[in-house]
């Protein structure tokens, strides 16, 4: 069983992060909150979004699910650019080698690829919330593969979240995904174990 939860921060996805720590085999995080974990990892992040504080929580979340032989894959390479902005160039780089004033925007195509590999194995997906700036194209492709990974796996596929089916629409997977749930927050509370 695996995970996919993007979104800009830890804070607000902590208790479904924690819960899902103990049901899943992998738990991808992506978006900001990847950055957070990329940082607990000892990579350095650049000025991209990341919470500082929950750097303790990302590592002790990792911890946890290696001692029950699960993981949290960290990217191996990223896409960054110096601001957010619909005309910022993409630069593709090794996660070690993110630059004081890099921001993250996408992760790079081989942990894409390692990521569609995880999919593509799995038995159930679960996914909420996109791995990058997909709104912007050259900030996207992290989240089109993980979308036509989804797209092509033979595990049952559950997506909710407004963000996600906006990546579905753009990626055109609408009939590819097994159930799709309109609620984010309602979405992630059932994944959590509350009514």
């Amino acid at each position: 069983m695996v995970a996919i939860v993007g979104g800009s921060k830890v804070s607000t996805k902590l208790t479904v992060l924690e819960s899902l720590s103990e049901k899943v085999d992998q738990l991808v995080v992506g978006g900001g909150i990847a950055n957070t974990f990329l940082a607990a990892s000892g990579k350095k992040i650049g000025k991209s979004l990341a919470e500082a504080d929950l750097i303790p929580t990302a590592k002790m979340l990792m911890e946890k699910m290696t001692a029950r032989g699960a993981t949290i894959p960290i990217a191996v390479d990223v896409v960054v650019g110096k601001k957010f902005d619909a005309s910022e160039p993409a630069v593709q780089k090794s996660a070690g080698d993110v630059a004081d004033d890099d921001m993250i925007f996408d992760i790079g195509p081989k942990s894409a690829q390692q990521l569609a590999d995880i999919i593509m194995q799995a038995g159930t997906v679960v996914w909420n919330g996109p791995v990058g700036v997909f709104e912007f194209d050259q900030f996207g492709a992290g989240t089109k593969t993980i979308a036509m990974a989804i797209a092509n796996t033979k595990a049952f596929t559950l997506a909710g979240g407004g963000d996600t089916i906006a990546a579905i629409q753009k990626y055109d997977i609408f009939d590819k995904v097994s159930y799709i749930s309109t609620a984010g927050g309602a979405f992630l509370e059932f994944l959590e174990g509350k009514t």
